[in-house]
């Protein structure tokens, strides 16, 4: 895994500062500490850290075409590479190493900006075609590997890996976008394309951007999307046996590595449905790492022992003290802007751990978007048969009073919420999703913003981010539509976000293959009943699995990968979070009506759980501003 950065002169040649060049790419050290490199033209600048993982005495970039009129900076992996190389090479190409990235600056070559739909793999590379006097920007399909951009006022057009990168850059943009704060605090990450600065951008998954010079204009193109349509038929053995055939495709070509390699084994299904595929498929006994908690309501450390045990794997388990809150001022470092998911801090341990053995480790990311594991699923399914009850005229009314006047019991799990569940089915499918998906909800985020950035809103709210989706989203079945836009939304925003930070600060690489685009669309042609049946999510998925996990695996409630926080803010975090929230930085920033916010903290601390995600949001939004 690597880190790229660039900056292109959209209006001529003018000189690139290489000084600032380095310490764009050296900013991005932990991404790729073996090597670096930079290719300096007027005009241009490419700089590039290099993780080995293929090819280790070869594969140097920026890499440049045998004709020398196009080079490359690359971050991920192509697994059909040596498939393409064959393709390519009777065409008429060269090679003079075995790794992937020579591939793609053929495939460049050969197929110019279509090769992006001939990859199958994770990736973020930018190519520079100087017949074409053209820059090319791609990412893969589901936004594994990140790539920040921005059109800066000078002319010049600055890209990387990590958005510290650009930072680096004196003409970067650094005024904060209120309608990212409020995005930020509606779902806890900043859905792209936006970040939190007003002029910065990430490039959506599955989307390319192709710069030519002389031309201002960069508008980004979508070159994939999954599209559910029903289209599997059968015996629900055969779909069973299919769909085990598929993920064994999927873990096998993601096993390709000239580095020690292992996988992430929590205990839960996916994790554990991975390592015993590459168990299946290994001759070795497989790398395995988990992290256990001393506090057994968040611990799953004896599900992932048992499914060590049953394939003999080599099993590292690690204890993690509940109160490793130490982390917080790190992880805004991580992230580079405002990011409030609390499981970064064990998902960083972990790496940490596995990195002590591995150089490259398969996890279990992306099951639940893509077999309908979360429970918020069923609710919102269920939710959507009842507004189906009611017309909207009588709907929004009627149930909109029951849900104001039921008293609040956020304590209690989402599907016991009377009111949070009320106030969702009050309202349109997508607006109800939006309600029960947003850690801060309408109400608070009104109370908790100051005069002044409600009025910079201009009556924005973060319901914007899913009804863009909804114009491509599955219609006419509430699932779908869910698993849509959590692929779009939350899967880049958040859960590869954090396991890209976490793992890149550890230089470890890790691999995703239930999120191979092929398994992914064939999962997408699947009836949504057999993802989710009745209560049982990924229904298909673990039936698929009964010969190869234990049913405890299988069967289980779903655990998240959590902490403590209402404990933290009543005894080890008391003191920080007053401190941090009533008298630092968001005190300073003129963006929060500080009487609620004292209130929070107040409530929070006297044992009320009303508020533990917005005060969690608010000391992570407070940690990114004090930088």
């Amino acid at each position: 895994m690597c880190g790229i950065v660039g900056i292109f002169d959209r209006t001529g040649q003018r000189p690139i500062d290489r000084d600032v060049l380095h310490r764009m790419n050296e900013s991005q050290f932990h991404r790729g500490p073996d090597e670096g490199g930079l290719h300096v033209e007027p005009g241009l600048g490419l700089g590039h850290r290099r993780l080995s993982i293929i090819d280790l005495s070869a594969g140097q970039q920026p890499m440049h075409s045998a004709d020398g009129n196009a080079v490359l900076v690359y971050n991920g992996e192509v697994y059909n590479f040596r498939d393409l190389k064959k393709e390519l090479k009777a065409l008429g190409h060269v090679f003079k190493t075995t790794c992937d990235t020579e591939v793609v600056l053929a495939a460049w070559q050969a197929w110019g900006e279509a090769c992006v739909e001939r990859l199958r793999g994770m990736f973020a590379f930018a190519v520079w075609d100087r017949t074409r006097q053209t820059l090319f920007l791609a990412r893969d399909r589901l936004g594994i590997k990140p790539l920040y951009y921005a059109p800066v006022s000078d002319g010049q057009f600055l890209f990387g890996s990590e958005l510290k990168a650009l930072k680096c850059h004196p003409q970067c943009p650094d005024s904060i976008d209120r309608t990212a704060v409020e995005d930020f605090f509606a779902f806890r990450y900043i859905p792209e394309p936006k970040t939190i600065y007003d002029g910065v951008y990430k490039l959506e998954p599955g989307y390319t951007l192709t710069l030519i010079r002389g031309q201002t204009d960069c508008q980004p193109r979508r070159y994939w999307d999954v599209q559910f349509d029903v289209q599997a038929s059968g015996a629900q053995q055969d779909i069973a046996h299919e769909l085990i055939e598929r993920l064994r495709e999927a873990v096998g070509i993601h096993m390709v590595s000239d580095v020690p390699l292992g996988a992430f084994l929590s205990g839960g299904v996916d994790s554990s449905a991975v390592v015993a595929t590459m168990a299946g498929l290994s001759s070795r006994p497989v790398n395995t790492c988990s992290i256990s908690f001393g506090d057994p309501a968040f611990n799953e450390a004896v599900y992932a022992r048992m499914v060590a045990e049953r394939y003999g794997t080599a099993h590292r388990t690690e204890l993690v003290q509940s109160d490793t809150f130490d982390l917080i001022d790190r992880l805004a470092g991580l992230y580079d802007e405002p990011y409030a998911d609390s499981s970064a801090l064990p998902t960083y341990r972990l790496c940490q751990l596995a990195r002590r053995h591995v150089t490259v480790a398969l996890s279990g990311d992306g099951g639940d978007e893509n077999l309908a594991g979360y429970p918020r699923y069923r609710w919102h399914k269920q939710e959507d048969r009842l507004r189906r009850l009611l017309p909207h005229v009588l709907r929004g009314p009627l149930v909109g009073l029951l849900g104001w006047l039921c008293p609040d019991a956020k304590w209690l799990p989402g599907a016991l919420q009377a009111k949070k569940t009320l106030q969702s089915i009050a309202r349109e499918s997508v607006e109800g999703y939006f309600h029960s998906m947003a850690v801060n909800s309408d109400a608070v985020r009104a109370r908790m913003f100051s005069p002044s950035l409600k009025r910079d809103l201009q009556g924005y709210r973060a319901i914007e981010v899913f009804k863009k989706h909804m114009a491509n989203a599955p219609q006419g079945d509430a699932q779908s539509m869910a698993q849509y836009l959590d692929l779009k939304t939350y899967l880049p925003g958040d859960i590869l976000t954090k396991v890209d930070r976490a793992s890149m600060a550890h230089s470890l690489e890790v691999r995703v293959p239930l999120l191979d685009h092929k398994l992914v669309e064939w999962i997408a042609t699947l009836p949504p009943g057999l993802k989710l049946r009745d209560r049982e999510g990924k229904y298909i998925f673990k039936k698929a699995l009964e010969p190869y996990l234990p049913q405890d695996v299988l069967y289980r409630p779903k655990k998240g990968f959590s902490v403590p926080l209402q404990r933290w803010f009543m005894g080890p975090l008391k003191e920080k979070v007053r401190n941090s929230l009533v008298h630092g930085a968001i005190a300073d920033s003129g963006l929060f009506d500080m009487a609620f916010i004292r209130h929070m903290v107040d409530e929070s601390q006297q044992g009320r759980g009303h508020y533990t995600g917005p005060v969690w949001s608010l000391l992570m939004f407070q940690a990114f501003l004090r930088g």
